[in-house]
């Protein structure tokens, strides 16, 4: 399709064009070139970014600069988002990559997260362009979009960040897509995220045969031992703008398909999601200083393995969510929570540049067959978007 700046102040075509490409992790089936081609057409400088890693795929992405004023001294905001979506699935009614619009409402896999934000981001930034044509703004906009952010999040905007950074590039504040909104547009907006934490435990004993027990070493007890230390005590009780951190077992094994024999190991994993009164050395080392409290004077051995996905992190209330609260409101008529709830996002990595908060649509359908988005929410996103670059780019005072 031949984007124009008129087109693209409707933020219909262009979801829809998206949702069109089947891009599931880590494939991106053009999904970027549709974003460049409408992102040229408004005067943005494009630069792909791909990146590899060994033993991951390729993966593609795309970062977008609009300086608004010659002397680039105003702040720079960066919208940043995903155009990967997660696997289709099963139990849907209608073709997920159609992107077919019934009664009001756009279906498809990646409507809501996040390819219907991308498209309304655009669209407010032609509306702004449109209006503002005969008057001076300040600053710039940039876009940083990923194309794995649904699969390892290795080779994409954590790469994009670094990169970026080296460069000495510089962006002031960010705006992440992810739909934040549990019921109606303009419930939330995230303003932190906890950090999430993997951990893998397991307990070498000896094996042996079920009627002689005192020539085995049983790993089981032990790890049973481990896990209730580990539950015993709550991580914290909570901060002021985190609820208490958790710790959720999420399998034990021992991959013991006999009757008769006592196992020669036991394994079991377990995620932490906590808040900022942790780091992931510091809880890694706490899980460590337990499990070896069970172990200490007994026979055998353990093994923890701990991977840290993303640390937790605030944005505290200030002028970046002042605006968008102010603009929430304005279209919504709602004055949404400032909250920290749910998983991780890409906002993990933003954060080391820019202070960054997340705000798009409703996420009632994400990851689930038939996924959609009312046209209506596309719309009204689109408008926030677009009050809140209306001020941002008027030399709001940073």
């Amino acid at each position: 399709m031949e984007w124009t700046p008129t087109a693209l102040t409707d933020p219909l075509p262009l979801a829809r064009a998206l949702i069109q490409r089947a891009s599931v992790t880590p494939t991106d089936n053009g999904a970027l070139d549709v974003l460049q081609a409408a992102l040229e057409a408004l005067g943005f400088r494009c630069r792909r970014m791909p990146f590899s890693a060994p033993g991951t795929d390729p993966v593609d992405n795309l970062y977008a600069r609009l300086d608004l004023d010659a002397a680039g001294a105003g702040p720079v905001l960066c919208f940043a988002g995903h155009t990967d979506v997660v696997p289709v699935g099963t139990g849907w009614t209608r073709d997920p990559f159609a992107a077919e619009v019934i009664d009001g409402v756009l279906y498809g896999r990646g409507a809501v997260d996040m390819k219907g934000a991308i498209a309304a981001f655009v669209a407010a930034i032609a509306r702004v362009r449109r209006e503002t044509r005969d008057r001076a703004l300040q600053g710039g906009i940039a876009l940083l979009i990923t194309g794995d952010e649904e699969g390892p999040a290795v080779n994409g905007t954590t790469r994009m960040v670094d990169t970026l950074a080296a460069e000495g590039e510089r962006l002031d504040h960010c705006i992440v897509g992810e739909p934040s909104n549990p019921q109606a547009l303009g419930d939330m907006i995230k303003v932190g995220r906890r950090g999430s934490l993997n951990a893998t435990l397991t307990v070498i004993g000896r094996q042996g045969h079920a009627a002689y027990p005192h020539l085995a070493d049983n790993p089981i007890p032990r790890l049973m031992a481990m896990l209730d230390a580990l539950c015993a005590a709550p991580l914290d009780d909570g901060s002021d703008h985190f609820d208490p951190s958790t710790l959720t077992l999420t399998s034990v094994d021992v991959g013991n398909p006999a009757t008769n024999v006592i196992p020669g190991r036991a394994v079991a994993r377990f995620n932490i999601r906590f808040n900022d009164r942790h780091d992931g050395a510091g809880l890694a080392a706490h899980l460590r200083s337990v499990c070896e409290g069970v172990q200490a004077g007994q026979p055998g051995r353990f093994d923890l393995d701990v991977q840290v996905s993303g640390e937790s992190f605030l944005t505290p209330p200030g002028m970046l969510s002042d605006l968008l609260v102010e603009a929430v409101e304005a279209v919504t008529g709602r004055r949404p929570a400032l909250s920290t709830s749910g998983g991780t996002s890409d906002a993990r990595f933003i954060k080391a540049i820019a202070p960054v908060i997340e705000f798009g649509l409703v996420n009632r359908t994400i990851h689930q067959a038939d996924e959609c988005t009312a046209c209506a929410d596309l719309e009204g996103l689109t408008e926030i978007y677009r009050h809140f670059l209306i001020r941002y780019t008027n030399g709001v005072d940073g």
